[in-house]
């Protein structure tokens, strides 16, 4: 009988049948005087109590403002406090948080608004100085379910409730109303939708269950070895689940710290966090990692508090993944594999598996959970070592897009396997190996991107005839956009124009880095262009290397 590359996860702790207020709840109760919090950014901290208490006020200024079950709540913001008290607070009473990238411009905000029905935004007043507060505004005009803006800080615009008259509002909600909107929420009830960019050019939702992300972080932790007495760092954003679930939640399950940093990552200042707060873990993209040791105050007798970490959103290259155990004392870093709509990891290893081990794989399954490879045309499960399209079913795998039940149908099976679109291979120990990508999605430094959206935005520049996208490898971010561009007749622009017509217009991360204009494109007999060629073309001519 042929070994088949089929794994079900076993062992760990026993699943959580709590929704998310019951867990904070028993979590204050158990570490209340141990600190849960930090922002290095803010210089200020909760400890377990605290942060109950901040959830609590939280979730009865809601309640006033006029927040029932089911609503959605969105959230713009890097990270701070306010963020992780708004999740657990939204949860609460079994609303739903909409987590939107700080970096979205105008549009990106108003279609994630529209398409997931928010009745209500929180927001930073900026982001790396473009104004938040005047966008929100203009999207509000436009967008008639959005009733209430909320700014973060103690900003006074007309129009914008502050966070500090935000929370007075919570003196009309008495702890018996609380209660009672609180009481008997289903742990299975949608908790969050992270949008993530679609094939159509347009993100869609991923859907995750207060049980997803709860179980997902426990689990995740369980492996990562993480304790009462570790303090993590975490320089990754909120808005996406390796740092609301893997980072945040899965500290908390553990009485543990998170120290979180601000706008963006910044390797100096990452590195004066760790030696500042002697953090024991940290939560990082393996372009964070490179930025830490080529920064100019890395020294290898610095981070010595470290202990353990993970590393995943992108592929990793074996020699960065030995120099950051070896030189950042990380002898405890795991490498996994995961993706938002499956809360989002699958496959973790051990922190103390061998060194090799865990460069050369993303781990085994977590407890819990099912893994097969599969033949991408057949659906059969293939044979061990030999690769096919990861695919998980369990309690992990999201609840589905956001209102597109074709979407959702595309993604998970009839028998409930959720189809990633990544090609990996299962060795004969059951650790897995993810060798490529079947879809054209392009992933720089985390960031999801999908080169038709770039290039439906590209096609409303006036001196643009055509666009087409994708990406070329890159030793620091994993992937960098490419754009080769017709003009028009007659037009004259060059990457310079180009790119100061993007800016301020579509997130920076989806401004292509590379630029080349072309009359034609390399295609079939029949007119289809082929962006391989493309990409094969630019990784020659600019000396390009796999990563």
């Amino acid at each position: 009988m042929p070994n088949l590359s089929y794994a079900q996860g076993e062992g760990g702790k026993p699943l959580i049948d709590l929704n998310m207020g019951q867990f904070i709840h028993a979590q204050v109760s158990t570490y209340a005087d141990r600190v849960a919090l930090c922002s290095a950014t803010q210089l200020k901290s909760l400890t377990y109590q605290e942060l109950g208490d901040n959830i609590e006020n939280t979730s009865r200024a809601l309640l006033a403002l006029g927040i029932s079950k089911s609503d959605r709540v969105g959230i713009w913001s890097s990270n701070r406090i306010e963020w992780v008290v708004l999740q657990y607070a939204v949860a609460k009473i079994g609303a739903i948080l909409v987590h939107i990238n700080p970096a979205y411009k105008e549009d990106e905000l108003e279609y994630t608004l529209k398409h997931s029905g928010c009745r209500a935004l929180f927001l930073a007043p900026q982001f790396r100085r473009f104004d938040c507060l005047e966008c929100a505004l203009k999207v509000k005009s436009r967008t008639p379910q959005l009733e209430w803006l909320v700014s973060l800080d103690t900003s006074t615009e007309q129009g914008i409730i502050n966070w500090d008259s935000f929370l007075a509002m919570s003196n009309h909600i008495t702890a018996k109303d609380l209660l009672t909107a609180s009481d008997g929420i289903d742990p299975s009830s949608p908790a969050s939708i992270q949008y993530t960019s679609g094939t159509t050019g347009k993100p869609k939702g991923a859907t995750l269950t207060q049980f997803n992300m709860l179980n997902n972080a426990n689990q995740v932790g369980d492996r990562l070895g993480l304790e009462v007495s570790d303090v993590i760092c975490l320089p990754v954003p909120l808005f996406h689940c390796a740092g609301s679930v893997v980072g945040v939640m899965s500290a908390l399950a553990h009485g543990a710290s998170v120290v979180m940093m601000g706008e963006g990552f910044d390797p100096v200042e990452c590195i004066n966090v760790i030696e500042r707060y002697k953090c024991t873990a940290v939560i990082g993209v393996p372009m964070m990692y490179i930025g830490i040791l080529n920064a100019p105050n890395f020294h290898e007798q610095k981070m010595r508090s470290l202990k353990k970490g993970t590393m995943g959103a992108s592929s990793c290259p074996p020699e960065l993944f030995k120099a950051t155990i070896e030189k950042m004392h990380l002898a405890g870093l795991c490498s996994s594999y995961g993706m938002t709509e499956t809360s989002p990891m699958s496959t973790q290893s051990n922190s103390h598996d061998p060194i090799e081990l865990r460069c050369e794989t993303v781990g085994f399954v977590h407890p819990h959970i099912e893994i097969k490879i599969a033949d991408p045309i057949s659906g059969e499960t293939v044979e061990r070592g030999h690769s096919g399209e990861f695919c998980v079913r369990g309690y992990s795998v999201m609840q589905g897009y956001w209102q597109d039940p074709v979407a959702t149908a595309q993604a998970i099976d009839s028998e409930g396997w959720m189809h990633s679109g990544d090609l990996a291979l299962m060795r004969e120990d059951g650790y897995v190996c993810i060798v490529g990508r079947m879809k054209d999605m392009v992933i720089r430094a985390g960031e999801n991107i999908y080169p038709k959206e770039v290039e439906d935005f590209l096609h409303q520049i006036p001196d643009i005839a055509d666009a087409q996208v994708f990406g070329v490898p890159d030793p620091i971010y994993g992937e960098q956009l490419a754009a080769w561009v017709k003009l028009k007749p007659g037009s004259d622009v060059d990457e310079i124009r180009l790119r100061e017509q993007c800016k301020g217009k579509i997130a920076s991360f989806k401004i292509p880095h590379y630029w080349r204009f072309v009359n034609e494109y390399p295609s079939t007999s029949s007119g289809k262009v082929q962006k391989f060629k493309m990409r094969q073309m630019m990784i020659q001519e600019l000396n390009l290397k796999e990563s």
